[in-house]
């Protein structure tokens, strides 16, 4: 049986914050996100996450049809330095998002806590347009992918 009889759709992309609020404002005022859903997650959920004593506030965010959950773990807290994982390390490596103002979004991803990575800005022609990319992170090193694919 393919995947689509078998009933599989995507529900969200979950990311694990070490600020809640200001990830919040990060990816909604920053990146047009919608705030939707919420809920307070307890010790029923401990073996799912494979977490103990897991206490935390999950957000779910909308926008262009994707959903993502940003997770603020109360207890027993977060893990991690936040650094932005290298692209060849397996697992998931980016959110890629299009936008019509690269260095406009860029700015306002600093503005809001986010970094952006200079060093990683790509422009070149394709045929009759002019592609641009750059790399930014998240508060909490989440790499995302900026990219204006001309018109």
């Amino acid at each position: 049986m393919s995947a689509s009889k078998a009933g599989i759709s995507v529900s969200h992309i979950g990311i694990c914050v070490s600020d809640l609020d200001a990830s919040l404002r990060f990816y909604c005022e920053g990146l047009g996100f919608v705030e939707g859903a919420s809920h307070d997650v307890g010790q029923e959920f401990a073996a799912l996450m494979e977490v103990d004593a897991v206490r935390l506030r999950s957000r779910m965010i909308a926008r262009d049809g994707v959903t993502i959950e940003l997770l603020g773990f109360d207890a027993p807290g977060v893990t991690g330095d936040g650094s932005r994982r290298p692209m060849n390390m397996l697992g998931l490596t980016h959110l890629s998002l299009r936008v019509g103002d690269v260095e406009g979004t860029a700015a306002t991803i600093e503005a809001l806590g986010g970094t952006v990575v200079r060093e990683t800005r790509t422009t070149f022609a394709f045929g009759d347009s002019t592609l641009d990319f750059v790399y930014c992170t998240d508060p909490d090193g989440v790499r995302i992918e900026l990219m204006d694919l001309g018109s």
